[in-house]
């Protein structure tokens, strides 16, 4: 395939950090594209939903991303996820965290001075050079809202070669049609372009009480029995991977 060309995979199965998704037996997944090895797992909590009503989840995942011929792979540089319309996020009344908050700190730092606007964590890894391993836990913030639409902050701290700190914005727009929300995660270069992410774990979830009423962050419903995630996934070799899962359900 020429570079930049697009490859349609339905069996792609990708999880980010406010994001999982797996396939519709529940099993990993995996995709081969050119130069790049993607496994992928993921899953939520209950299965067994409303038809109508939303109710609360909470969901985990992780991927992998490895060169199919070995050493470091090809850097991500923007997800796009869209969500299905039985899921929801409900952030008001939560804490927001700007990322100016913690555009310098440490994780456990900024995991204390907003530890009211987490909704999610987790581990992220890279590559550097090919040779140097990098990670970091990986914290996901309640943001503030831009245009009317709802962001997460994402944030990690890396130490190898240098310290590099992340904190960054993802809109997550809503949309009409099948899908109700769209988030945009473009990643910055990792250690001046040297590095590559590998692996990201995320668990997502918050529940919490608003006016004597408990909320949870997400919340979906089962109108049809599968809840579809699509995403769009663009590496710096020019390679896109694009498509669709789906994630059984059961309405109650």
């Amino acid at each position: 395939m020429p570079r930049g060309g697009v490859i349609k995979a339905v069996a792609l199965c990708c999880v980010l950090a406010l994001l999982g998704a797996a396939s519709a037996a529940g099993e990993g997944a995996l995709v081969i594209v050119n130069n790049i090895v993607l496994r992928a797992d993921g899953g939520f909590q209950p299965r067994a939903l409303p038809r109508r009503q939303f109710a609360p989840i909470d969901f985990q995942g992780y991927f992998d991303i490895a060169a199919r011929s070995g050493g470091q792979p090809p850097a991500l540089e923007e997800a796009v996820i869209d969500f299905d319309r039985d899921g929801r996020l409900s952030a008001g009344g939560l804490p927001v965290c700007p990322a100016a908050r913690v555009a310098e700190a440490a994780p456990a730092r900024a995991r204390r001075v907003c530890a009211g606007a987490i909704v999610g964590t987790g581990r992220i890894e890279a590559l550097i050079g090919g040779v140097l391993p990098a990670s970091s836990p990986l914290t996901i913030f309640n943001g503030p809202p831009q245009a009317g639409n709802p962001t997460v902050v994402l944030h990690a701290r890396t130490t190898v070669p240098a310290p590099q700190t992340f904190a960054i914005v993802v809109p997550i727009e809503r949309r009409p049609g099948e899908f109700r929300y769209r988030a945009t995660l473009a990643l910055p270069p990792i250690a001046e372009g040297l590095g590559a992410v590998t692996h990201v774990k995320v668990k997502v979830g918050r529940h919490f009480r608003v006016g004597g009423q408990d909320r949870s962050y997400v919340a979906a419903h089962c109108s049809d029995g599968v809840l579809r995630t699509h995403g769009r996934f663009s590496f710096a070799d020019g390679t896109i991977v694009d498509g669709s899962v789906e994630k059984a359900c059961r309405a109650r």
